[in-house]
């Protein structure tokens, strides 16, 4: 793959999501996502040595439904008037290797080993190039900071028409609303909840390198 240079990047606002996904009464996906956010993404000479701190305003959330907004908005949910930003800051990134059954057999396959080969020549189903990582970090809401996993996918480097050193990306993980205090909830008469404690974290976008 090919590493962007090291230097400090910044998210691109016109190429960004900073999304969402929870579930609305135990059966349907309710999408939304943060429409005002920073990045700054400092990639070091070893690229594992680098990190990121990025900053999400709580009043820009959309869900597409204006009186949900209002109510993610109120002390219920994010309480936007007290608590104005998400903080996030990576404390580690680590490369995975694909480790795909798909690759191993077909690498099996054709490497012309038998049932009867000995185990330790089968070959390692984990040398192929992979562009995830796994970054850990640490982040903030209402003042209360929990560690979370993103799990990356670098969509590569290069340089835009105009000059510019970009590299795209995506990342997901799921954390656990009440673990930040969001709490409110109404049971319902059928079983479960309104709201999923269970979110799902769906971030796209591109960095350019600052000069």
């Amino acid at each position: 793959m090919t590493i962007p240079a090291a230097g400090t990047y910044l998210l691109d606002p016109a190429h960004k999501r900073i999304g969402f996904l929870a579930r609305h009464m135990m059966v349907s996906p309710v999408r939304g996502e943060f429409g005002e956010a920073t990045a700054r993404i400092v990639v070091a000479e070893d690229p594992l040595a680098s990190s990121v701190t990025a900053t999400i305003r709580t009043a820009s959330i959309s869900t597409g439904n204006a009186d949900r907004d209002v109510h993610l908005s109120s002390v219920d949910f994010l309480d936007v008037e007290n608590y104005p930003t998400l903080e996030y800051r990576s404390t580690g990134i680590k490369w995975q290797p694909v480790d795909d059954p798909i690759f191993y057999w077909a690498r099996l396959r054709n490497s012309g080993l038998s049932r009867r080969s000995v185990p330790g020549n089968i070959p390692d189903s984990r040398n192929r190039t992979s562009g995830r990582f796994l970054l850990t970090g640490d982040l903030t809401v209402k003042e209360i900071t929990r560690q979370v996993d993103l799990q990356v996918e670098f969509g590569g480097a290069r340089r835009d028409p105009y000059g510019q050193d970009i590299f795209g990306f995506s990342a997901t993980a799921e954390i656990d609303r009440e673990d930040y205090g969001l709490l409110w909830n109404v049971v319902l008469e059928s079983g479960g909840v309104l709201v999923g404690k269970k979110v799902q974290i769906e971030i796209a976008g591109e960095a350019i390198r600052q000069p």
